[in-house]
């Protein structure tokens, strides 16, 4: 019976009420970029249609995309967005586990055929037979391929999944690739993160769901709508990387200050993500405005890209700057000059007010004598 049910009637039955339900939709309008009369189609959307069903897969991986969706705080996943899709197997948050779980897999698949979402958490092992990553006695790929083959469409959940992320960096002795390495005859969409944010997830599902189809993707396969514009383009610390303010060490007067984390590392330039506009834990902060540089984790090859250093090694440069100079130059020349400059306004202050004070002086002398 639960099956038949539309997601708000299943919403209604575990007492959510009206204005909580519309109070998603407008969030989830929001984080999808749309505009306030696409509220009503959301809305509608959920009042109808039948709940996703979903087979969420954990490969090679640490279970934090898991993690983070369960704390989605718009809506909180455990009252609104895991009844929002028909979560029919995912070994970490079922009661079921060894063959029934693999049982509720199979009749999820039959029952669905063709109409349900595989999401996928973690790497594909594929080296040795894929004898890396095993479940219930079958490799990883083979699951992978098996449950793609009637699937409506892939999610891939972080970066291990869209990427590799760790568990194919250098040298990969599993030899872990991606999902899209392995499926390339159904369409995915890559979430990549370490982990994602959860309302970008939640909005992923909200698109499928309200739309019947795949969001808007970039050539990377990531939805636009979170994924469109770099964490350095939305930076609250963006006005001092502009005026060449940079913190050099994590205890100079510029960290103190807030300046711009770009010398001790910070990859907010090369990162396509929403963590400067959504922030995470509720909106309320995220990595670079409590203080510590992004480390592009949503970004191919992350754990790769520090040049066998460390993620406190800073770009070699910056994609889309046009200040003219090497960054590291213009930071010390910028600085100097507002030095050079404040040592100038100093020595004019104090130049004019000495000469109004000698000024009021001879003023009140005047006064006195003519007294």
């Amino acid at each position: 019976m639960a099956k038949e049910e539309t997601y708000y009637q299943y919403l209604e039955r575990r007492g959510v009420s009206r204005r909580d339900f519309l109070k998603f939709c407008t969030v989830m309008a929001a984080s999808l970029g749309l505009s306030a009369g696409s509220v009503p189609k959301i809305a509608e959307a959920l009042e109808t249609k039948k709940r996703i069903p979903v087979i969420w897969r954990h490969l090679v991986e640490c279970t934090c995309c898991t993690e983070s969706f369960i704390r989605s705080h718009h809506p909180i996943a455990a009252d609104i967005l895991l009844n929002m899709i028909s979560l029919d197997y995912d070994e970490t948050l079922m009661v079921a586990a060894g063959e029934r779980a693999e049982e509720a897999a199979r009749k999820s698949m039959e029952e669905n055929k063709g109409n349900y979402i595989l999401a996928v958490e973690g790497a594909v092992s594929t080296k040795d037979g894929g004898i890396y990553c095993v479940l219930g006695g079958r490799s990883s790929v083979e699951i992978l391929k098996e449950e793609a083959k009637n699937a409506k469409a892939i999610i891939a959940w972080g970066s291990c999944a869209v990427n590799g992320c760790i568990a194919a960096a250098n040298p990969n002795p599993s030899g872990s690739v991606p999902v899209q390495e392995i499926i390339k005859d159904k369409p995915i969409i890559n979430v990549p993160g370490c982990p994602p944010i959860a309302e970008v997830m939640a909005g992923v599902i909200t698109h499928l769901l309200t739309f019947d189809r795949l969001p808007e993707l970039d050539r990377e396969g990531r939805p636009k709508a979170f994924y469109g514009h770099r964490i350095h383009d939305k930076c609250n610390r963006r006005a001092y990387f502009d005026a060449g303010m940079f913190v050099e060490s994590f205890d100079d007067e510029g960290a103190k200050q807030g300046w711009c984390l770009y010398k001790v590392g910070c990859k907010g330039p090369n990162t396509y993500n929403s963590c400067a506009n959504m922030q995470w834990n509720g909106g309320v902060s995220y990595d670079i405005k409590s203080g510590h540089p992004c480390i592009g984790c949503s970004e191919k090859g992350f754990w790769d890209n520090t040049g066998g250093e460390s993620f406190y090694t800073h770009l070699a440069e910056v994609p889309g700057m046009h200040i003219g100079m090497n960054v590291d130059k213009f930071g010390v020349a910028a600085v100097g000059a507002a030095a050079v400059g404040a040592a100038v306004h100093a020595g004019f202050s104090a130049f004019t007010k000495k000469a109004q004070d000698k000024a009021a002086k001879g003023g009140s002398d005047k006064d006195s004598l003519g007294g």
